[in-house]
């Protein structure tokens, strides 16, 4: 029991000196209120949260991750089918890439690729 206590006041008197001491190294001022903040994809941060948002960007990058995580995808089916030579492999990533080159067509002819017209 005494084991425990000695442990557990130990973690506590480590953990509260490397509080301390990373508490009086971060020199914190009002001067770099600037230079912490965060920085949101060349929003300013000190400013209103209510501007109106680019929807035309906010799809763009919607379809950027949808094709990226299929890319993703893709890799392993396209190495299976190089190795495998049965017949459902090869139709299914078949049929996989013609879904995405129909999804492609789609958002192209959509307009949704265009970004700047």
């Amino acid at each position: 029991m005494t084991a425990i206590f000695t442990l557990s006041s130990l973690a506590l008197v480590i953990s509260s000196v490397l509080m301390v001491v990373a508490w009086t190294l971060a020199k914190r001022s009002q001067m770099d209120r600037e230079k912490m903040s965060p920085f949101e994809c060349g929003f300013d941060p000190m400013s209103s949260a209510r501007l109106p948002f680019s929807l035309r960007f906010f799809l763009l990058a919607v379809i950027f991750l949808i094709f990226d995580v299929e890319i993703v995808l893709l890799f392993p089916a396209i190495t299976k089918m190089m190795a495998a030579t049965d017949l459902v492999s090869s139709a299914g990533v078949l049929c996989f890439l013609l879904i995405l080159i129909l999804g492609l067509f789609h958002e192209w002819n959509e307009g949704s690729l265009n970004w700047m017209e």
